[in-house]
């Protein structure tokens, strides 16, 4: 279980940092672009992975349900993001995505027939409202606007594609399953191949790197890390987890950047890691 949970920090982490290297990748590329490039890079780095391994080809009647989590945790999860994040403020951004662990508990109960208890309830409410503290106190403050319809279709994308990887990683590992649905999810993005060569000439290098670094971290490590971590822990238990991420968030902004958070954000965070002790401690 050790090893699960540092598989589970590893990804929050990575996905935690992330927000920065999106906003840096976003200021050069389109929000297409920009998921097809960091995909690219993903499927690169674990097709050398798989060279190496050699790892095996999955199952023929396994191929619908990977290539439809490939699309909705790949393509329209990152896209939807993507295109969001250009108008919608960080803070709504952040309140509406945090929303995924919600949605993940209902559709866990409702197909994985996974019984969430009344304090499991209990701990994931604490921690959604932990999560809109830290986005209203972030400076952008919590605006709304036809960009947030974007940022909720990610969020939803995002709980399906937990639900639908659960049973899939009984018949797989983590690392091959990641491939899998990576290559799966990296093909419909090649829609928006044309003109990608040109936008990455005319970029700057940081920015260019940013998205390198977004493709292998928080692409391919954070997502096999992740698919470990759900290979063990329950789907709505697992979910809970996913409300760390904005307080670590908050906490690489304060440490690498120099970004004070607000009385706001550190109430939020502390409501964040209590509702998360909730659903461990007594939501079991």
């Amino acid at each position: 279980m050790a090893a699960a949970f540092a598989a589970m920090a590893c990804a929050i982490i990575l996905w935690a940092s992330a927000f920065a290297g999106i906003r840096t990748g976003l200021a050069a590329f389109s929000p297409g672009h920009l998921a097809l490039f960091r995909f690219l890079c993903a499927s690169a780095a674990l097709a050398a992975y798989a060279a190496v391994v050699r790892i095996p080809l999955p199952e023929r009647k396994d191929v619908p349900r990977i290539a439809l989590l490939g699309f909705f945790w790949i393509t329209v999860y990152h896209t939807a993001l993507n295109y969001g994040e250009v108008t919608v403020s960080a803070g709504a951004a952040s309140f509406l995505i945090n929303a995924t662990p919600v949605i993940t508990a209902v559709l866990a109960a409702v197909f994985l027939r996974e019984k969430v208890t009344p304090f499991g309830w209990l701990g994931i409410v604490v921690s959604f409202g932990g999560a809109a503290l830290i986005a209203w106190g972030e400076g952008e403050g919590v605006r709304f606007d036809a960009g947030a319809l974007w940022v909720l279709v990610a969020a939803v994308a995002s709980a399906l594609s937990i639900v639908i990887q659960k049973p899939l990683l009984q018949r797989y590992s983590a690392l091959p399953l990641t491939a899998y649905l990576v290559w799966a999810g990296t093909l419909p993005l090649l829609v928006f191949l044309p003109g990608l060569t040109g936008a990455i000439t005319d970029a700057p290098l940081s920015a260019s790197m940013a998205v390198v670094y977004l493709g292998v971290f928080p692409g391919a490590v954070a997502y096999a890390s992740w698919a470990y971590f759900l290979s063990i822990v329950p789907v709505s238990r697992a979910a809970s987890f996913l409300y760390l991420s904005p307080p670590v968030a908050v906490l690489i902004a304060w440490l690498w950047l120099g970004e004070m958070p607000t009385l706001f954000t550190l109430a939020g965070g502390v409501l964040a890691l209590s509702g998360v002790v909730i659903v461990n401690r007594w939501g079991r």
